[in-house]
C-alpha cells in the first residue's frame, strides 16, 4: 500500500513473521535493539528485551542519516 505520507506507509507493513536481527557486536546475553528490513530500504526497530511493545520505523534516508551520524561518533 502507498501513501502520500512515506511514516504512515512503513506502518502500513505487517511484520509478522519479520525476521529481526541484532548487531553482531552484541553479545548473546545482552539486551539491544534489533532491526527488520521494510520494503524501500527502511527499516524497523524493536527492544529485543520487550519485543511485544510497538517497533519504531524509520525511512531509508531516516536510517541512513542516523547510522552515518552515529559511525562520525565512533572515529
Amino acid at each position: 500500500m502507498s501513501t502520500t505520507d512515506p511514516k504512515a506507509d512503513l506502518y502500513s507493513h505487517d511484520l509478522t513473521g519479520a525476521v529481526w536481527r541484532k548487531s553482531p557486536i552484541s553479545a548473546s546475553n545482552q539486551d539491544c535493539v534489533e532491526i527488520t528490513d521494510l520494503p524501500g530500504g527502511g527499516v524497523a526497530v524493536r527492544d529485543s528485551k520487550n519485543p511485544d511493545r510497538p517497533d519504531l520505523r524509520f525511512t531509508a534516508t531516516e536510517w541512513a542519516a542516523f547510522t552515518g551520524a552515529l559511525t562520525q561518533r565512533l572515529i
